[in-house]
């Protein structure tokens, strides 16, 4: 067995070695945790191994491709961060700024007093939101009815974020690290600065430049994207609308599969966009290599560094930090990870997860359909595990 304790580094391995384990850990969940997968595996910028396994909708019968359109949930995020990013780097938008400057009614509180919260603090999740599925039923979030950006409320953005200011923040800004709906009101920021609306801004500064046709805020062919599934005591039930899942102490998300084909319902920048594996791992890519066509290497850095300290640990795990927007792995050994440090990762609660390991040259996604188990269920570690070799 491999020891877990010491900096690791990726083994001289063969391709076909890397695929035949990654092609048993398909064999084991694809069909019975999960209903489909695409796994994507890259190493210094070659793809060397993509497969799709399973059904994208299991009651047609349709396969799954490496093609197949997902809803992203919080694989959004990297989009709208990089499309933020673009804009410091270019001027339009300062990270130390307080978001007032361009959401002037934007003004929460905390212990009764306003607190300022900047581009910065929404970047690294320490402006004090959080998201409504942390909460139990009579959490605050319920009770204001904000919207976690991946249901269908009924409401614009602008309301969302006028019910999200009512409610008091859970901390004062800076001082603590709690995921949140903090890319929602970032992506309300970006449409204030570049005077667009956010589907636009994204595509003028992140899906047009890397020629990324098949992402975007509303699927062009919603029957196109793959099924949504939910974890069910005898396996993934096929998602209703809406559709609730238990998540965290008491609390749910509750998912609107047909948001994504629904051109009223607002730009989530933290959850509402859909797109392909290809696509994403295109966006991965780019960030590894230095952030061209999109941000300067330097920006990349400080998204890819950790600004928090120990901050996010009880949110994320021992071990992990986080940077402008990703989680960054500051001690493997603590985190008991063949990951090397620097190596940053997130997911997407409609069935997601994926990780970037510079030191490696590597860019691993894995897309699912199943919601939550494909974002950290299982699957997520034994697919790490089998690109690295560990047993």
């Amino acid at each position: 067995m491999q020891d877990r304790t010491a900096v690791p580094t990726l083994p001289e391995q063969s391709d076909a070695a890397l695929a035949g384990r990654v092609d048993a850990v398909l064999d084991s969940f694809v069909g019975n945790s999960i209903v489909g997968a695409v796994v994507t595996v890259a190493r210094d910028g070659k793809v060397v191994y993509r497969r799709a396994m399973g059904d994208a909708d299991r009651e047609s019968g349709r396969a799954m491709t490496p093609d197949t359109p997902f809803r992203l949930a919080s694989v959004t995020k990297p989009y709208v961060t990089v499309a933020a990013l673009a804009l410091v780097d270019r001027g339009i938008l300062e990270l130390d700024a307080p978001i007032t400057c361009w959401l002037p009614a934007f003004r929460p509180r905390f212990d009764g007093a306003e607190a300022a919260i900047t581009i910065r603090h929404l970047l690294s999740h320490t402006s004090g939101l959080g998201y409504r599925f942390f909460q139990p039923p009579d959490g605050a979030y319920h009770a204001a009815g904000i919207s976690d950006g991946i249901d269908r409320p009924g409401f614009d953005l602008a309301e969302n974020l006028r019910r999200l200011a009512g409610v008091p923040l859970n901390f004062a800004p800076g001082s603590a690290w709690l995921y949140s709906l903090a890319t929602d009101v970032l992506g309300a920021v970006l449409e204030a600065a570049a005077g667009r609306p956010l589907a636009e801004v994204v595509r003028d500064h992140v899906t047009g430049p890397l020629g990324l046709t098949g992402t975007g805020f509303q699927a062009a062919e919603a029957e196109a994207l793959a099924t949504a599934y939910a974890d069910g005591a005898d396996g993934p039930v096929r998602m209703a609308d809406p559709h609730a899942v238990p998540f965290g102490e008491g609390g749910a998300i509750v998912f609107s599969p047909a948001r994504a084909g629904d051109a009223s319902a607002y730009p989530s920048g933290g959850a509402g966009m859909v797109g392909t594996p290809g696509d994403f791992v295109m966006l991965l890519e780019a960030l590894r290599t230095g952030g061209a066509p999109l941000l300067r290497p330097e920006t990349v850095t400080a998204l890819t560094t950790n600004t928090v300290g120990a901050m996010a640990e009880p949110g994320i795990g021992v071990g992990w930090g986080f940077g402008l927007g990703v989680a960054v792995l500051v001690d493997p050994a603590a985190a008991a990870t063949p990951q090397a440090v620097g190596t940053w990762r997130w997911g997407g609660v409609y069935g997601h997860n994926w990780f970037v390991d510079p030191a490696a040259g590597l860019v691993v996604a894995t897309f699912t359909n199943t919601a939550v188990s494909g974002m950290n269920g299982a699957i997520r570690e034994a697919v790490r595990d089998a690109v690295y070799g560990v047993e």
